[in-house]
């Protein structure tokens, strides 16, 4: 029975060590998981906000420091999060997350990057002393509820579940390398025809090309048209009739004359002869 006793001591001893006091099991952390789906919560009230990925050295390093400044979160009216962007490519993409970690301030909306010291006093201190108002808010352009940085989020999310199809055709199904990649190319090849066809349809419905077809004048503008006309050859025919008219008078002229010049031609013929 002693021998069995004396190893129960140090066996307890190792369980103890392994797993930790018993009074630690089930502790809840005050640090807040933001997803894709729960983000626009940082939208409304005061919100530290901190972007680490888990392979990452110093976001380890910097977690004992952020669990314990979640615990004076109440205290202080601020929430306190973590993104693990492996998990959210999506919010990665939002915030144009480029080191890691990185921590934003958020203040009804109002984001702002925090670059001061990484340790709970320095975080108590940024908030309690109100040290954010002097940082520069983020613009409404780059904004992670603007549309640009929607759009950002959606390429993101994109890529992540390429390469996620990318390691399922070569690690899954036994593809090659090349074989994923030509699939990649008729996939994209495909879309994109499809989607230059419902470009053209579209435009095609909202701006109709205009076909030429002979289009009738209307009764008022083609009388108004045609009386200039009318107007014009009755001038040139008048002026015709009067040119002719002008004519027949200098035939009629000539004509009368033509008598009288014949007599006295005829009567110098005669008074010639007479006189010889």
């Amino acid at each position: 029975m002693a021998p069995s006793g004396s190893l129960a001591v140090p066996l307890a001893v190792l369980v103890l060590l392994l797993w930790g006091p018993p009074w630690t099991h089930g502790r809840r952390s005050n640090v807040r998981v933001i997803t894709d789906e729960n983000w626009r919560e940082l939208l409304e009230g005061d919100w530290m906000i901190e972007f680490y990925a888990p392979w990452c050295p110093a976001c380890q390093n910097l977690q004992p420091e952020w669990e314990s400044f979640a615990e004076w979160g109440e205290d202080l009216e601020v929430n306190v999060a973590k993104v693990d962007v492996t998990e959210q490519p999506g919010l990665s993409g939002r915030f144009i997350i480029t080191a890691l970690p990185t921590i934003y301030h958020c203040k009804d909306g109002e984001f702002r990057r925090y670059q001061g010291p990484r340790t709970k006093k320095d975080f108590i201190n940024f908030i309690s002393d109100k040290e954010w108002k002097s940082i520069e808010p983020v613009s409404s352009w780059f904004g992670p509820d603007s549309v640009l940085m929607s759009s950002m989020s959606a390429l993101f999310q994109l890529s992540m579940w390429i390469r996620t199809c990318h390691n399922y055709f070569i690690e899954d199904l036994g593809l090659p390398v090349w074989g994923s990649y030509t699939i990649f190319a008729l996939v994209t090849l495909l879309s994109g025809l499809l989607l230059g066809l419902c470009m053209i349809f579209v435009a095609d419905c909202l701006c109709p090309s205009k076909r030429r077809r002979p289009q009738p004048y209307p009764s008022k503008k083609l009388s108004e048209s045609v009386k200039p006309l009318k107007k014009v050859e009755e001038e040139q025919e008048a002026d015709e009739e009067d040119v002719s008219e002008e004519e027949a008078e200098r035939k009629e002229g000539t004509n009368k004359d033509f008598p009288q010049n014949a007599i006295r031609q005829r009567s110098l013929v005669m008074r010639l002869q007479f006189r010889s």
